[in-house]
């Protein structure tokens, strides 16, 4: 990636992260901005002029005739309201027996999401030919144009029909620079294009395919064209897409008299910045509250912000007081209102006024709930609520003294009876108040009047944070290590998409414990393992731009950053490794899309300035040498296998010139397996969580002692023979067994310790010990602290958004934690 391409990036990063700042406000204050009034774009006021509207002739081919009693119909998707809640579907016309058609006016230049829809005794969906749902197509309307279509599946139904192909990169048009983060279509079938711009779409039917490249913030004009799909044949494509020029658009809206003086309000909108994730989350929205821009109060009482827009992007946006969904503005049709517009080159103000923030004859119910004192002062309250199913949480409004509110206006038209809860920091499922916890609980009862309401709660108790304790700290002779030694805090690699909205102040709290480097696991989620699919998913992996927020976060408070690509599935990495075919050719494009992921993450360490690349982990056991499946056979892995990695490694350090580790998990029988390759990386991260003893009396000394002799007789030896730095990841849970180093699974097997992360489902017979824990880490420090061939310890699985006192491994507000903050500014010779 060049200079101007990297410089785009860091402006996009900078834009990002100020719309990512936490922001609260008091419900009675007026948030004025501290300089007064949103300053109005110089060159024009205006609100945008009625879009020009082209004539599209879609024509869908069906897989088979339509039953007597069935329909076919187009629905246009609202990504902003959320795509299974507002969709506008329109009846298609058949012209035979399998092909239909339908024209319907659309904005120019705009970029419309659709799909199609089968109607019999109930709706059916169409999917992709490998069963997968189908978000939406997309199609560019540059002008009046004809779309053909072809349906592969139905989401009740499965053919049998040739498929191919498309594989290409996308490319910056102007400096032929590679670019990550682009969303590729064709056929219904989505991906994201990796650093290299590499996109990979399977399982398309034969025929021409429209291909359409889109830039999630607007910062590249979409592109699209067609593609001719041929029978197991792999269609070859390079896309070069303009990038965009920055404009200033301020928004400046009226708000209903009705609305509660002060409170924040929001534009959801379908572009990145806007609050879309692209992704489906609860309840079927894609725009969360977290990530939306907050406008300021004016003097005139009136809101306003001014953002750096794209030009020639086509913005849906609407204002509201929750998300795309809950107190959303509504029209005088009654209607939820999505503007539209696209943005031009010259500044403009748009002067909007919201009609209502209801619909129907319906009153506002305000909800008002105390929390507990040993609520942590930097947390924010949520209130969810379930209609079709728990939706994503809403920030709630401070009041002061550990008291909330939010005021419901819609869409209550629609409700009825419905349920709700509270919980810290947005997470829901997680860290939840204590009488409705957990990921399916029946929650509070609520419902809907002609009456406004005030609902006045109380939360008695925090789920894993009832009455949260320090640890009673006893000196130890620490001996500081010489400079470099590595004091560090590994994130887990669970996430969801308002977690950046929290990375500061996780980010500050490592800072505060003395350590030195934040290990942050990012991740792509192999969807299938034949065809082997593997790429990063919207709303389970953070996109590129949100890991480069994060890297740019925790370098702005000193700390020096590592990255660790870690891999999720679908099921289970078991299931996945015991399902895949592994014969040679399955093993090639394995390693084809392990080097593209370790790429990836390489292009972002260099371009973000982290200091250290982590390859490996427990997950690629299977493919080393003399590689086991879970089940202890045979993998089958190649015979040339260390070459392939010896390659990986080559391939990495052509993009990144910093330090590269390998993370290798600690067992005997791996420290005792030889790796060639590990003689060309720069050291070793040891995944440790090794048995300590069985014994439930065993005390502190013993688990050092039993540290001492494994480092000594099992790693020491290893640590010589390499001649490399060696950290030491410790990961043990907070249960009362966490010196097994095993969960048992019943079958002479153990449980991951991830089974023990939020949201917990307490299928596993664990009993909490947050002492456990402390005590392993006290024993592993010592056992450390006389071991000078360690270059470095980091704790492993900090949970990121909230403080919780739960059984997994996270330290995060646990006693541990404690430990860390005595010993590791003592060790790296902070404090004396």
């Amino acid at each position: 990636m060049n200079k101007l391409s990297t410089h785009r990036m860091l402006t996009t990063v900078i834009l990002f992260t100020f719309i990512l700042q936490a922001c609260t406000i008091s419900l009675f204050d007026n948030p004025l901005n501290p300089g007064g009034s949103t300053p109005i774009a110089p060159d024009v006021i205006a609100s945008p002029t009625p879009q020009v509207m082209a004539q599209t002739n879609f024509m869908v081919t069906l897989p088979e005739p339509l039953q007597p009693n069935e329909t076919l119909a187009i629905a246009v998707m609202d990504e902003v309201t959320g795509l299974s809640l507002n969709a506008s579907q329109y009846p298609m016309n058949p012209r035979d027996t399998i092909t239909y058609t339908a024209v319907l006016p659309l904005p120019y230049n705009s970029v419309v999401k659709y799909r199609y829809v089968r109607h019999s005794a109930s709706q059916v969906l169409e999917d992709t030919n490998s069963g997968a749902a189908i978000r939406y197509r997309m199609q560019y309307v540059a002008g009046p144009s004809d779309v053909q279509d072809i349906i592969a599946d139905w989401g009740d139904k499965s053919y049998a029909r040739p498929t191919g192909k498309i594989e290409g990169h996308v490319f910056n048009a102007d400096t032929g620079s590679a670019l990550p983060n682009i969303l590729v279509t064709a056929g219904g079938v989505q991906t994201l294009t990796d650093s290299t711009g590499r996109f990979e779409l399977e399982g398309l039917p034969t025929g021409t395919q429209n291909l359409l490249a889109y830039s999630l913030d607007g910062m590249y004009q979409t592109f699209q064209q067609g593609a001719s799909i041929a029978a197991g044949s792999t269609t070859p494509v390079d896309l070069r897409v303009k990038p965009s020029q920055l404009t200033n658009v301020t928004f400046m809206v009226s708000v209903p008299p009705t609305t509660v003086p002060g409170v924040p309000v929001r534009i959801a909108g379908n572009l990145l910045q806007l609050g879309n994730t692209f992704a489906d989350l609860q309840g079927g929205v894609s725009t969360i509250a977290d990530r939306m821009p907050i406008m300021s109060l004016q003097a005139d009482g009136r809101y306003a912000t001014t953002l750096g827009l794209p030009v020639g992007a086509h913005i849906q946006y609407k204002y509201t007081l929750g998300d795309g969904f809950w107190n959303a503005e509504y029209g005088a049709n009654g209607q939820w209102n999505l503007r539209e517009f696209v943005v031009s080159a010259q500044e403009i103000t748009i002067q909007d006024n919201v009609v209502s923030w209801a619909a129907g004859d319906t009153s506002p119910i305000l909800f008002e709930v105390t929390v507990p004192p040993v609520t942590p002062p930097g947390d924010i309250i949520y209130i969810q609520l379930n209609t079709f199913g728990w939706m994503e949480p809403i920030p709630m409004w401070p009041l002061g003294n550990n008291r909330w509110a939010y005021k419901l206006y819609s869409p209550l038209n629609i409700l009825g009876s419905f349920s709700y809860r509270y919980c810290r920091n947005g997470q829901c499922g997680s860290a939840d108040d204590g009488d409705t916890a957990g990921s399916a609980p029946s929650g509070r009862q609520a419902g809907t009047s002609i009456l406004g309401q005030d609902i006045q709660d109380t939360v008695n108790t925090w789920k894993w944070f009832e009455n949260p304790e320090p640890v009673t700290l006893v000196g130890t002779a620490i001996t500081p290590r010489p400079g470099g030694f590595l004091t560090g805090v590994e994130f887990q690699s669970s996430y969801r998409p308002n977690w950046s909205y929290y990375a500061p102040q996780a980010f500050a709290n490592t800072q505060a414990l003395g350590a030195n480097n934040a290990v942050l696991t990012p991740s792509w989620t192999y969807t299938s393992s034949s065809p082997l699919q593997f790429a990063p998913v919207p709303g389970q992996d953070p996109l590129w731009i949100d890991s480069a927020i994060m890297i740019s976060q925790a370098r702005a408070l000193g700390l020096n950053v590592s990255i660790f690509p870690t891999p999720k599935f679908a099921v289970s990495s078991s299931t996945f490794w015991m399902n895949a075919p592994r014969d040679a050719q399955w093993w090639l494009t394995w390693f084809t899309h392990y080097r593209a992921f370790a790429i990836n993450y390489a292009d972002l360490a260099a371009q973000t300035g982290a200091q250290t690349l982590i390859l490996g982990g427990d997950w690629v056991s299977p493919a080393l040498p003399n590689g086991k499946l879970p089940d202890g056979n045979p993998s089958n892995a190649l015979a040339d296998i260390d070459i392939q990695w010896k390659s990986v490694i080559a391939d990495v350090r052509t993009h990144f010139k910093g330090q590269i580790l390998w993370a290798l998990p600690y067992t005997k029988s791996n420290l005792e397996t030889p790796l060639n390759f590990l003689q060309d990386v720069d050291g070793i991260y040891l995944l440790w969580s090794a048995s300590l003893s069985s014994n439930p009396d065993a005390t502190k000394t013993d688990f050092s002692n039993e540290a001492g002799r494994l480092l000594d007789n099992e790693v020491a030896p290893l640590a010589a023979v390499l001649g490399k730095p060696l950290i030491l990841a410790v990961e043990y849970p907070s249960t009362t067994s966490a010196a097994n180093g095993c969960i048992s699974d019943g079958l002479d097997g153990c449980h991951d310790w991830a089974s023990l992360n939020q949201p917990y489902t307490n299928t596993l017979s664990e009993s909490l010990s947050l002492q456990t824990q402390a005590d392993i880490y006290e024993a592993m420090l010592i056992a450390v602290n006389s071991r000078s061939w360690i270059s470095g310890f980091v704790s492993r699985g900090y949970y990121l958004p909230a403080a919780l006192q739960d059984l997994s491994t996270s330290i995060h507000s646990k006693p541990a934690a404690d430990i860390l903050w005595y010993w590791y500014p003592r060790l790296t010779g902070v404090v004396k």
